[in-house]
């Protein structure tokens, strides 16, 4: 009996035809890329920027001050498992404490934040948005660094409606999944 090589026995998913799922989305190399799967669709983006991170960062302080008890907020890389062939890791999320896995929130977060980054910018603004829409992700924001520039949605009847825009020393002050205020200038100090 032949002894097949692992790569024989799994290949790669880059090299399969067809969608992806969670098992193809496991096997992925850790290189320091971030691997997301969009309706079985491989998503491989690079190493996230300072300036990106610094947008990040200050987000995630803003939003753990005024996180309520029940709910938590994340930074990717952690799953958010939307089906077997979607998995996205938003930069980052607050879900309710009670939904979450050690592993990864099987469901949509109460809340989805990208920052953009060159490479990034069309998903987060047509495949992200959309799915997560889908999925009933109740806020999704996205924050350009260099404009900089924060734009909320909420869904309304299953539909993401503009609920604020911002750009530079302007305020947002929104309420879900909390009530926050906001200034996209300050995201970047």
């Amino acid at each position: 009996m032949a002894v097949m090589e692992p790569e024989a026995q799994y290949p790669p998913p880059w090299r399969r035809s067809g969608p992806l799922t969670r098992d193809d989305l496991d096997r992925m190399p850790d290189d320091g890329h971030r691997y997301e799967l969009i309706d079985g669709t491989l998503i491989m983006t690079p190493g996230p920027s300072v300036r990106h991170q610094d947008v990040v960062l200050n987000l995630a302080i803003l939003l753990k001050a005024a996180c309520p008890p029940d709910l938590k907020v994340l930074v990717a890389p952690f799953d958010v498992v939307i089906s077997a062939d979607t998995i996205m890791q938003p930069d980052l999320l607050v879900a309710r404490r009670d939904d979450l896995t050690e592993r990864d929130l099987p469901m949509a977060p109460l809340l989805a934040v990208e920052v953009f980054s060159p490479s990034t910018r069309r998903y987060d603004l047509m495949m992200k948005f959309s799915r997560l829409e889908a999925a009933g992700c109740p806020s999704y924001w996205v924050i350009d660094p260099d404009t900089p520039e924060l734009i909320a949605w909420e869904l309304r009847d299953g539909t993401y409606a503009q609920v604020a825009k911002a750009t530079g020393d302007e305020v947002a002050r929104l309420t879900a999944p909390f009530e926050v205020r906001l200034v996209p200038a300050d995201l970047t100090l």
